[in-house]
């Protein structure tokens, strides 16, 4: 099964980074956030990317293309310019990547990568970070038998809560709980059908493509209680590479 990942926006809620790099090559604990990502698919065995590039996609092409180089140990002959492979540490991924334009919305991106989604497709941002388990998230899907499935989650709220008895916090909270109300974490599971609500490239995925779904009931909703974070801005960053370099980094699932 494919993975889309929409790779192509500005990003410009963290412009003191994706002034210099796309958004999904910003790093957490030196690794691009798009390749935290495709680990968190990858330890689950999906392997087969296909990335939508837009803003600065050059750069993720030539990430991709110097990988195996830049994972493995060689030898160089100076005098014949040959090249041995010693060893290999890339992963085994297979990335398709495509330009989609540094204008197009994130339905018209998703609908030029068409040609490779012949059948029931993964697709996220590249942006977002979770513990999620992909395989339920299929099986759930395809129980419930609709054109796509979102991931709803639950953010914890974005500054310190106080519980006050008079004068005095009696119970301080660093991470207080949202809401109550459910969001898209951005993880979904597609039917190829979906592609057709796209109509151009000014489409938002997020707009009419799934508020129609929603209306026909053909959007269903996968609760996803663990952990879950967005790089939207400079704060979000910091606090992920906080947990990353504290080694409590919940989303990485994999060994």
């Amino acid at each position: 099964m494919k993975v889309v990942i929409l790779a192509g926006g500005l990003g410009t809620r963290i412009s003191e980074e994706s002034h210099l790099r796309p958004k999904p090559m910003i790093e957490i604990g030196g690794k691009p956030i798009l390749w935290h990502i495709m680990k968190i698919f990858g330890a689950q065995g999906m392997t087969d990317f296909v990335i939508c590039c837009g803003y600065k996609g050059y750069m993720i092409k030539e990430y991709f293309a110097n990988y195996f180089l830049h994972n493995a140990d060689i030898t160089v002959d100076m005098t014949s310019g040959g090249m041995e492979i010693l060893q290999n540490g890339a992963e085994p991924w297979r990335v398709t990547l495509l330009d989609t334009g540094e204008e197009t919305q994130t339905g018209g991106r998703l609908a030029l990568a068409k040609e490779h989604l012949t059948e029931t497709f993964c697709l996220t941002y590249g942006d977002g970070v979770a513990n999620i388990d992909i395989a339920g998230l299929i099986d759930f899907h395809r129980r419930e038998g609709t054109e796509a499935t979102v991931t709803a989650v639950q953010p914890s709220g974005r500054f310190g809560a106080i519980e006050i008895e008079g004068a005095r916090a009696r119970r301080f909270f660093e991470k207080p709980p949202g809401d109550g109300h459910w969001v898209s974490g951005g993880f979904f599971v597609c039917e190829p059908s979906v592609l057709s609500r796209i109509n151009d490239p000014s489409t938002i995925w997020e707009k009419e493509p799934l508020e129609r779904l929603s209306r026909e009931d053909q959007l269903s909703v996968y609760k996803h209680e663990g952990f879950w974070a967005a790089m939207d801005t400079l704060r979000d960053k910091v606090f992920l590479e906080r947990l990353w370099s504290e080694g409590n980094a919940p989303w990485k699932v994999w060994a």
